[in-house]
């Protein structure tokens, strides 16, 4: 997918936004994944087991996150832990981003396609999944609990714009709009 991107996507998105060097091009920086875990305060194997499939799913350790703040209504105290999560770079971000599009997404069922006003203004695109199964590396028979994940992709793009096109191209299935 890198090698797609710079001789395919890069100089196509130099012609189409009129660019006079290359590295005023959007291009992907980073892919981040998230597991939020309520039930961590009250099950200690959730997160246990969400650090294990994202593992997998990535081939990186995840980071553990913990609570800023106490929060005595969800019975939540600082620097407890309520999730983890992964940043990706380099080749495995592409590795992922490639798996993502072309193995993973259309394994949804009733699939038409994500959101495209899921930017945030400055060129980055966010992706909730409501269960982790979708990934081809997971075993649904080992699965503890079905499980949800957000993906944020950042990208160098100064518009949402130039990251919805450079998205497009790569091959992220954007829904149409009216259906």
């Amino acid at each position: 997918m890198q090698t797609k991107y710079k001789n395919e996507i890069l100089p196509q998105l130099m012609q189409e936004f009129n660019y006079t060097n290359v590295m005023q091009a959007p291009r992907l920086v980073k892919v981040t994944l998230n597991i939020g875990l309520g039930e961590a305060v009250a099950n200690a194997k959730a997160l246990e087991s969400a650090t294990e499939d994202l593992g997998i799913i990535t081939g990186q350790h995840p980071v553990i996150t913990r609570a800023k703040t106490s929060i005595s209504n969800f019975k939540l105290r600082e620097g407890m832990p309520i999730g983890t999560m992964v940043t990706l770079r380099g080749d495995r971000m592409w590795e992922f981003m490639d798996r993502l599009l072309n193995a993973s997404l259309p394994r949804i069922r009733d699939f038409n396609g994500v959101s495209p006003n899921s930017f945030d203004g400055r060129g980055n695109y966010s992706l909730g999944l409501r269960e982790q199964v979708i990934f081809p590396e997971i075993e649904y028979d080992k699965v503890e609990k079905v499980r949800g994940m957000q993906i944020t992709i950042g990208t160098t793009a100064k518009s949402d714009e130039e990251a919805k096109r450079l998205l497009e191209l790569l091959g992220m299935p954007f829904a149409r709009r009216g259906s």
